[in-house]
């Protein structure tokens, strides 16, 4: 099954963020076993010529690869889908009319708005009839539920065609309620509850970033039904191994 259909399938798919630019970074995480894996554009220093050769790594380790990008920008998603990205993140969505403007930037006429052209993703030239039948069913177009706005009205954002599911940013969400990070805060946990409780069988899959590596916390996350999960990033997974390590030799 492609991710596409595991998603529409409301099957659990474990994802992470990548936002070193080093290709080993991909490598070592594509070869981990993720289903997929995101090229973090909103808060890194990765340039799209850089992009470029983690989507090329992670697609070569047969994984998805996504990208997460700095804004619901038509001229960036058009340049991460024609370097082969599978599909977006895309970051601050909280009307009907930003999540229509993500899907037809992804798709080319007449289901979109998306410019047509030569790129890695169509084989140079070479592929391209292939990439258009591709583009027609697969790209993966993920809202980020990071806003107050859009908790208040995930239903409609989420019945937008073309938009496969959503993932919260739990620091943004924070941000939005003036408690930035304060996940434990009543207001944060009342936005919470209110995702969750619109999370039902059928409906579009729930997603979350659980930023820190607490495997209890993620595995919370899925009893409360949220299916497309995103497990830490490379930064964090990083330094909570050094520190770990260095705390357990110190003692």
């Amino acid at each position: 099954m492609t991710l596409k259909e595991k998603i529409r399938a409301g099957e659990l798919t474990v994802g992470s963020w990548i936002t070193l630019a080093h290709p080993a970074i991909a490598e070592i995480m594509s070869k981990a076993g993720f289903d997929w894996l995101t090229v973090d554009l909103e808060h890194s220093v990765i340039t799209i010529r850089e992009a470029e050769e983690l989507i090329r790594i992670i697609a070569l380790c047969g994984v998805v690869p996504l990208v997460r990008l700095s804004a619901n920008d038509p001229v960036q998603i058009k340049r991460v889908m024609d370097a082969g990205a599978h599909g977006i993140i895309v970051p601050m969505v909280n009307s009907v009319e930003e999540a229509i403007r993500a899907v037809e930037s992804v798709s080319y006429p007449p289901g979109g708005k998306r410019g047509v052209g030569l790129a890695r993703a169509q084989g140079y030239g070479g592929s391209f009839e292939r990439y258009r039948e591709w583009i027609k069913k697969e790209p993966v177009v993920i809202v980020q539920v990071e806003h107050i706005k859009a908790v208040e009205n995930p239903d409609a954002i989420l019945s937008t065609e073309g938009v496969d599911g959503f993932i919260v940013g739990p620091y943004d969400l924070s941000g939005s309620l003036g408690i930035p990070g304060e996940f434990e805060h009543p207001l944060m946990i009342e936005a919470v509850n209110k995702i969750e409780n619109s999370i039902k069988p059928g409906s579009k899959p729930a997603g979350i970033h659980v930023v820190e590596p607490d495997i209890v916390q993620f595995q919370k996350y899925i009893q409360a039904g949220y299916r497309f999960m995103a497990y830490s990033l490379d930064t964090r997974m990083l330094d909570t191994s050094c520190r770990s390590a260095l705390v357990q030799i110190r003692r």
